[in-house]
């Protein structure tokens, strides 16, 4: 079976880019017929919290996102500290015991002399006497994996053939001096315990899965496919770091977006599918595939993504949004939508027909409307009457296009845009029509 996982890390809330990782994964979890995993990676536990795992949560499922499981990091420590002493009675973990500011000065004589700033390894030409001696000093050892120094390569299922020489990479530190975990153990380890069986994630973690792929083998364990997308930029092609607070998947959901026009816009964001709005996921996975997937960055406009917000409503049907618009019925809504870009937007329509309005109305039309109420006709009033009624106004008047229309428009709902009108009559009513053309 395929399985994928989304790894967040619980220190805040989703943005649209980590929602585009998690999509990317669901979609090609439910076209493989396999199993999403949701991972909280939160071995940081200074700054990882309920209310934002909570939060993430939340954000997944409004965007139609369940995972088969979750699984917490922080419930594993033991299954992580056992593979580290496996890891170290193996010689593949050794301790080092230089300080932050002995590495960065170590680092700056390396770049002076024109050298690449990648650990030593002094650390392994310690004698156990001077291994003693810093631990008389109060020094506690952090751990470093040993890398193989040697090419490691992979068929990326976006990238194509990866080819990375871990000479020329620091040996990473796994674990801290006070003996707590980075990211990179515990992920590798749940990939292999959770039998993962493709990572797929931002183009960020290339040489990261070197380091992992070194992992997984002295683990003994299958190494999972890999798949690395392009991250997002905004639309003027910079890096959406600085301004990922206004694009949270949480604030996009306050700020009135259809769920799916988040999706469809993630999903097909540096595809080489048009993007357009999708109504629920069985499109998107029906033409979904890694293979579509570009390497050049994916520009994020939060423009496009209001335009397609705007898009998918006007295809919506009454049915799907009936119990988000308590009181207001199937022809007021297909009267409307074409002309809304959040659903909130409704309520000023609704203002529009129920009233009080201010009517629009020039010192030149007062004739004119004066003959357009005498034409009104009787009720009841359905589809029809707006064009049997301007017809008839036509012929009393003598106007025609924009000078017959728009002093009507303007009169009826106070503005020189909106609805078609043919629709927005019958809700308004004679009655108010009477009103608002005598105003």
């Amino acid at each position: 079976m395929t399985i994928v996982r989304f790894a967040p890390s619980p220190t805040g809330r989703i943005h649209i880019g980590n929602a585009r990782t998690a999509i990317l994964n669901w979609l090609f979890a439910q076209k493989t017929g396999g199993q999403f995993i949701l991972r909280y990676d939160d071995t940081d536990t200074a700054r990882s919290t309920e209310e934002y795992a909570r939060g993430i949560a939340t954000d997944l499922a409004w965007l139609g996102i369940a995972p088969a499981r979750v699984e917490w990091q922080s419930k594993r420590f033991a299954r992580y500290d056992a593979v580290a002493d496996d890891l170290r009675a193996r010689g593949f973990l050794y301790p080092c015991y230089e300080t932050a500011d002995e590495l960065d000065r170590r680092r700056k004589r390396q770049q002076a002399r024109g050298l690449p700033p990648v650990y030593d390894r002094a650390a392994l030409k310690l004698t156990d006497a001077e291994r003693k001696a810093f631990e008389a000093e109060g020094r506690k050892p952090h751990w470093r994996f040993k890398l193989a120094q040697t090419a490691v390569e992979w068929t990326d299922l976006i990238r194509g053939p990866v080819h990375i020489d871990t000479a020329n990479l620091s040996d990473p530190v796994l674990i801290r001096e006070d003996g707590t975990y980075l990211y990179t153990l515990p992920s590798v380890i749940d990939d292999v315990d959770f039998a993962v069986t493709h990572v797929i994630r931002g183009e960020d973690h290339v040489v990261n899965t070197a380091v992992q792929i070194e992992i997984t083998r002295a683990l003994g364990a299958t190494v999972p496919d890999y798949a690395h997308h392009s991250l997002l930029t905004g639309s003027d092609g910079k890096g959406l770091s600085k301004r990922l607070g206004s694009l949270s998947i949480g604030q996009m959901r306050e700020d009135g977006f259809e769920a799916m026009a988040v999706v469809s816009h993630a999903a097909l964001l540096g595809t080489s599918d048009n993007i357009h709005p999708c109504t629920d996921y069985r499109e998107l996975v029906e033409g979904f595939g890694l293979d579509k997937l570009s390497r050049a960055p994916a520009r994020f406009d939060e423009a496009e993504l209001k335009s397609l917000n705007a898009k998918l409503l006007h295809m919506t049907d009454y049915v799907a949004v009936a119990g988000r618009i308590p009181g207001h019925s199937e022809a007021f809504w297909l009267a409307v939508r074409g002309n809304i870009e959040k659903l909130s937007d409704v309520e000023g329509w609704a203002r529009v027909i129920a009233g009080p309005i201010m009517p629009v109305i020039a010192s030149e039309d007062r004739a004119f409307l004066a003959a357009a109420k005498a034409a009104l006709p009787p009720a009841p009033w359905d589809g029809n009457t707006w064009k049997l009624w301007t017809e008839a106004v036509k012929t009393a008047t003598g106007r025609k296009g924009k000078g017959l229309f728009m002093p009507l428009r303007q009169a009826l709902t106070g503005l020189d845009h909106g609805p078609e009108l043919a629709a927005l009559l019958p809700l308004i009513g004679r009655e108010q029509a009477l009103e608002r053309l005598s105003a």
